[in-house]
């Protein structure tokens, strides 16, 4: 009997730990292929590259990202081979079983809830006499076309499960792709919008195979390593003797992402990890939703904003750790207005990522079944986001949306953060409004739907910001130009503005930096560039003030200043240089 576990992720560099438990629990008793695919493959190459495999029993894990691309190609599958066994697992289909089976007549079972002794369960029936009537844990097809659903079976212990993390065929790509680590299985909160909320209780897997499958992926060339545990501090002794754990034994260039609670985080956790943590060897994602307490309260989630804040604040103070901040637009009762303000209170810590998501009504959650007490619709299929409620209309949904289309471009890419904090904090009432009005004049402008490339987000802004008729442009202007030259590794071979310098005034002035290297100060004459190289691998453009002094002191003193970018092609990276236009 040919078994094949099959899945479609998000992107490429995704990997499915579902598949791997899978796997790993029913061997060696099953032989059991994995084949992996994205939601952007065709659908009729993934059956192409299936059918190849030539499976009698073919598993699929389904998530709201890839349930309506996964569904045609089992469709084409039993449509090939009507004698294929086709069982479905995962947070999607573990809802609502009856109406999933109705909908895709095809499959034979679904899995519900944990999978890994169901699954095995199921092989050894079909291996058998075929009869999964007495496997629990699971709805399946009789031979009449009737529905069953058996009895749920209790959990698993974590520990009987083998590790998913150690098969030889995952091993080279490794270092290409995000490698998916499970510590803990449950979560001890009941957020109403959450699939996790349904679970009681957490199990932990042991610490010390946790920590030999580090080691293990670390040898073997892992760079990103993400913890799934839905709160990876609730037990502070163990998130301690992990991140101990990971700061001893990391390898350069590995990354460990974690999902955590803020306002549980003791202070001095985060000062052992701002003090002893390498700086970038971990990520946390810190999902905030909202800071309106009456919101939290309907939707069951318990949330303290002072410690929140503490924990962000510290953690940015640190300056060890990336933070990437999740909110919801359209939590119970939270109108416009209310998320204006929690989009505020949030972008105020300067993370370096600020996810701004939509209420997704996901089968099974609590939110769901009483969506009626709140007025939502939502879309009948994956993923169920919702089109408005009693507080929030659908015309508002939209302008949220352009909020995030903005947001992604212009702060979480970070390509002018300079320019955007000042432009907010000198030109709009809030970051809000800023990405707001950006947002629909995009929109209006048709942006949405055509491309851009890296000079079309600078002309953009600037053909926004004249719109906006401030008198602050001159010197957004200026940080543009800063901005645009800090982030290119090498000498960009075009700009975006004219050059206010022509070829013979540029040439005068690197020859006379040459010269006098000190002008631009110790640290640029130390270097020793020649005035060939000056030419090759440097740009200079004159600016209304020093930018190296704003950015000290957060000051604006008006002077006419050269500013020198260095595209350092050794290093890959760009340095920059300032003076008095009339020193030089």
């Amino acid at each position: 009997m040919k078994t094949v576990v099959s899945t479609l992720n998000a992107k490429y560099i995704h990997t499915n730990i579902a598949l791997r438990y899978l796997k790993a629990y029913a061997e060696p008793e099953f032989e059991v292929d994995m084949a992996e695919y994205t939601i952007k493959d065709p659908a009729i190459n993934i059956v192409s590259d299936l059918y190849s495999k030539k499976p009698d029993v073919l598993g699929f894990s389904c998530y709201i990202w890839n349930i309506e691309e996964t569904i045609p190609v089992i469709s084409m599958l039993k449509k090939i081979n009507p004698n294929l066994k086709i069982i479905l697992g995962g947070p999607e289909v573990t809802y609502d079983v009856v109406d999933w089976m109705k909908r895709i007549p095809e499959v034979d079972a679904i899995v519900i809830g944990e999978g890994e002794a169901t699954f095995k369960k199921i092989l050894q029936q079909f291996s058998t006499d075929g009869d999964l009537s007495e496997v629990p844990g699971i709805a399946y097809r009789r031979l009449d076309g009737e529905v069953k659903v058996n009895p749920q079976r209790d959990k698993i212990d974590l520990n009987t499960i083998p590790s998913p993390n150690r098969f030889p065929e995952d091993l080279d790509a490794l270092s290409k792709r995000v490698v998916y680590l499970e510590t803990s299985r449950g979560c001890p909160f009941s957020c109403q919008f959450c699939l996790s909320s349904i679970e009681v209780g957490v199990r932990y897997f042991n610490r010390e195979r946790v920590k030999e499958d580090i080691l293990f992926l670390m040898e073997h060339g892992a760079k990103t390593i993400k913890f799934v545990d839905r709160t990876f501090n609730i037990s502070r002794s163990y998130a301690m003797e992990m991140f101990a754990f990971l700061i001893d034994n990391h390898r350069e260039g590995t990354v460990f992402q974690f999902e955590i609670t803020a306002d549980i985080m003791r202070p001095e956790v985060l000062q052992y990890l701002n003090k002893n943590a390498p700086e970038g060897l971990f990520r946390f994602e810190i999902g905030v939703q909202s800071t309106n307490d009456d919101v939290n309260d309907l939707v069951q989630r318990k949330q303290n904003f002072n410690k929140l804040a503490r924990t962000v604040t510290m953690v940015r103070d640190g300056g060890k750790i990336a933070q990437h901040l999740d909110l919801i637009a359209g939590l119970p009762e939270e109108d416009y207005n209310s998320f204006r303000k929690t989009f505020n209170d949030v972008f105020a810590f300067g993370p370096e990522e600020l996810q701004l998501g939509f209420l997704k009504m996901l089968r099974g959650t609590g939110l769901r079944l009483r969506a009626k007490d709140h007025g939502y619709t939502y879309m009948d299929h994956s993923p169920y986001e919702i089109l408005g409620n009693n507080v929030l209309s659908f015309d508002e949904i939209i302008r949220i949306k352009r909020v995030e289309d903005v947001l992604e471009k212009y702060w979480n890419d970070h390509r002018m953060d300079t320019t955007v904090l000042y432009t907010i904090n000198n030109v709009f009432p809030s970051a809000f409004d800023f990405f707001q009005a950006f947002g629909d004049y995009w929109d209006k402008k048709g942006w949405a739907r055509i491309g851009h490339q890296l000079e079309d987000l600078y002309t953009r802004l600037h053909e926004f910001l004249t719109n906006v008729e401030t008198d602050k442009l001159p010197v957004i202007e200026a940080m543009m130009k800063y901005d645009y030259f800090l982030h290119h590794k090498y000498k960009p071979r075009k700009v975006w503005w004219d050059f206010s310098l022509s070829k013979d005034e540029q040439s005068r002035y690197l020859k006379a930096i040459a010269d006098n290297p000190s002008l631009l100060g110790e640290e640029f004459a130390h270097m020793k560039i020649s005035e060939r190289d000056l030419h090759k691998h440097t740009m200079i453009e004159v600016l209304p003030f020093n930018i190296e002094e704003y950015k000290q002191s957060g000051e604006i003193v008006e002077q006419e200043t050269l500013l020198l970018a260095f595209f350092d092609p050794k290093e890959q990276k760009t340095s920059t240089y300032c003076a008095p236009l009339s020193n030089i």
